[in-house]
């Protein structure tokens, strides 16, 4: 199986609307690991890590978020895969 990792900034109105608890969902939901926090700019970065395809509908999910966040851009990165990661936790 072919497996993906890639580091998200995600900008707009996307903090103070549960943008990382339903970040978390889906990422567990579709199997994979990493970790998503707060920036203090107001971005929200993540990291995600599984099955390619599982990664590219994740990406998709973060372009639009929960219903009560307005995404105005994803910036994807390429990233290595870390098999220490476990999990998909919300950071501090």
């Amino acid at each position: 199986m072919a497996l993906r990792s890639v580091q998200l900034r995600i900008t707009g109105l996307v903090q103070g609307v549960s943008y990382r608890a339903s970040a978390r969902d889906e990422a567990l939901r579709s199997g994979l690991t990493g970790w998503v926090r707060n920036l203090p700019n107001g971005d929200v970065e993540a990291f995600a890590q599984g099955p390619t395809d599982a990664v590219a509908a994740f990406v998709a999910w973060c372009k639009q978020g929960p219903d009560e966040a307005r995404v105005s851009a994803v910036e994807v990165t390429e990233a290595l895969v870390d098999p220490r990661v476990v999990g998909f936790e919300v950071r501090r």
